[in-house]
């Protein structure tokens, strides 16, 4: 092999400061376009993006040239900031400081983006799976 190859895939989960329900139908995809942006930046493959009003989830195809908290930091850190200044900037908009981020073989890439993209029906169902939404306060 003449170059390095890698296959590698994370689901992610932040939520809201203080699980406040702030990511409103109005402004959502607002909210995951400036994430995503933010992972092209990063050389992040995005795979699918959802949540709800308190609550992200993204699974992207992971790169090497970043550490999983620093990729973090900075979607967090720009999508808050994109959304604060520019778009709601007289009303609050924060994430909270944690978040959990899971591996992801390639072969489950299907079920859990089809998860992620059914956050709302997922929710209203009760059909969440536990360990993906309340590994975090």
């Amino acid at each position: 092999m003449r170059s390095n190859y890698t296959q590698l895939y994370l689901h992610y989960v932040w939520a809201t400061w203080d699980r406040l329900p702030i990511i409103t139908l109005d402004i959502q995809k607002l909210v995951y376009a400036a994430i995503i942006r933010e992972c092209e930046q990063l050389k992040c493959t995005v795979i699918a993006i959802g949540g709800v009003e308190d609550h992200v989830h993204l699974l992207t195809g992971f790169p090497t040239t970043v550490t999983v908290s620093e990729l973090i930091k900075q979607i967090k850190g720009s999508s808050s900031h994109f959304i604060s200044h520019e778009v709601k900037s007289s009303e609050f908009f924060k994430w909270q400081g944690s978040y959990a981020a899971f591996t992801v073989s390639h072969d489950a890439i299907d079920n859990v983006a089809n998860y992620i993209r059914n956050q709302a029906t997922h929710h209203s169902q009760k059909s969440i799976i536990p360990t993906w939404e309340l590994t975090f306060p």
